[in-house]
């Protein structure tokens, strides 16, 4: 949530293009404890298992960055680390041998978990969130792949390893034990090559270390290198903003990611800037296209509003699996997972104070706690439709309109026109005429996703998820 105001779903135009990144959905502010706590092994019976998604998430960070809202805290106690991997371990054992349980059922084994029941779950692709991954040192990061490869049966050599790094903790024994372990994807999160502009975000960093870890990334050649950029920040130009570009593209990489800035309840920015502020975002929305048409212009390729690709980039996607519809295994107490039926996670904060409760909690929990969903959002059919339909719309690609209507027994107009008409009406959805079989977003469109996302989100989870912000 920005601290920009918008108009209610329905109404005119929003007020500011940026809203909320939306980025999942439905939002873990709309996740509410599960009372009755369903068993995992229920919960997956039924699910496809050959072709999950694994996310391993490390809730530590060297600095709390001023925009950051993400569920970590800043340091480690002495063995806080250990005790979380020793949890992480527990966890993963849990799940895996659910995973298994379910697998036999689904066949009609007797549920001893053996080899054949192995070969029904794969995992199609892996990340190591946060936080900061890199966060830990090069031995425990050895340990969080062996979490991934031995207790999960994930093969981190074969499919797609994508892990989030910073400059600082980007060191060269870290990269090493991930390139070694089969990373294929780092990204830095960089946010401004402009020293005063870095301060200004509160990520205090110095630009020549930033260019070493760069250089450490490279020398230990994964293949895919992302830098994450921020525009918007306080101070920063067209020119200046330029300048960050450049000096990320002179490293080449493979990705870029260009976020603008955003000030979230109970982060450090929130205390600094106030309520809606149009001037700050028409800058914003400026800068957007400056960066986006440079980028263009440099052999980049658009894939959403954030995400650009170089053209002759290796692909990262795995060809079997869609995150519109296929579940994802999230293990550490800021992961979430998902079934059809059900998103679930641990329970959810920003509050320094709080997210240290939690991961407390979580690193005293016993290996039966681990077994079981506690906090989640039942996924109805209306709420299945609408996360198709958001996960792919801000998609540059868009949306495949036989696929959906295959899948939900109507097209995405029958479901949604009123929101696809408003769109329209407003420039932001492609008239590729009545024989198209793609709905896709304009240029403009792809430039106001942060505004379409939280229009399609049901009333149910708008409401839940503004009740948590009254918390």
């Amino acid at each position: 949530m920005t601290a920009t105001a918008t108009a209610t779903p329905g109404t005119a135009t929003p007020a500011s293009p940026y809203h909320s990144y939306v980025y999942a959905y439905p939002h873990k502010t709309a996740y509410r404890p599960l009372p009755d706590r369903p068993a995992l092994r229920t919960l997956w019976a039924d699910e496809p298992k050959d072709a999950l998604s694994l996310y391993l998430h490390v809730p530590f960070c060297e600095v709390r960055c001023g925009f950051c809202n993400l569920f970590t805290r800043i340091g480690a106690p002495d063995g806080l680390t250990t005790a979380y991997l020793d949890a992480l371990d527990r966890q993963a054992t849990a799940v895996r041998e659910a995973l298994e349980f379910s697998a036999d059922s689904a066949d009609g084994q007797d549920g001893a978990g053996g080899a054949g029941a192995r070969d029904g779950v794969r995992f199609a692709t892996a990340a190591f969130g946060g936080g900061t991954p890199t966060f830990l040192t090069a031995a425990e990061l050895t340990r969080l792949c062996d979490i991934a490869e031995h207790r999960m049966g994930a093969d981190l050599r074969a499919v797609p390893l994508s892990v989030e790094a910073s400059p600082a903790t980007a060191t060269a024994d870290r990269l090493a034990v991930l390139a070694e372990r089969g990373a294929t994807r780092l990204s830095l999160g960089v946010q401004s090559f402009v020293d005063a502009e870095a301060r200004a975000a509160v990520r205090p960093q110095r630009r020549a270390d930033v260019e070493a870890a760069l250089a450490r990334v490279r020398e230990a050649r994964i293949p895919v290198l992302n830098i994450d950029l921020i525009y918007g920040i306080d101070g920063q130009t067209d020119a200046t903003w330029l300048q960050s570009l450049d000096a990320a593209l002179a490293w080449r990489p493979e990705e870029l990611y260009l976020y603008p800035l955003y000030v979230r309840p109970l982060t450090g920015l929130d205390r600094r800037r106030g309520g809606p502020d149009p001037a700050w975002d028409a800058q914003r929305l400026r800068l957007y296209r400056l960066g986006r048409d440079h980028l263009l212009a440099h052999g980049y390729t658009q894939q959403s509003m954030r995400m650009f690709r170089r053209a002759d980039a290796p692909p990262q996607g795995a060809d079997d699996y869609a995150c519109q519809t296929d579940g994802m295994i999230g293990l550490g107490c800021g992961a979430r997972s998902y079934t059809a039926g059900l998103h679930y996670s641990f329970d959810y904060a920003v509050d320094m104070h709080e997210i240290r409760g939690i991961i407390d909690d979580y690193v005293s929990r016993p290996a039966a706690d681990f077994a079981r969903a506690e906090h989640g959002r039942r996924m109805t059919a209306d709420e299945a439709r609408r996360r198709h339909l958001l996960q792919s719309l801000l998609q540059a690609e868009g949306l495949d309109a036989d696929d959906y209507r295959a899948r939900f027994g109507a097209g995405p107009a029958d479901h949604f026109g009123p929101e696809l008409d408003r769109f329209a009406e407003r420039g932001w959805l492609a008239d590729d005429g009545p024989a198209s079989r793609r709905l896709r977003l304009t240029p403009e469109g792809l430039a106001h996703s942060d505004a379409i996302g939280p229009e399609l989100f049901s009333p149910a989870v708008r409401a839940a998820m503004a009740a948590y912000e009254r918390k």
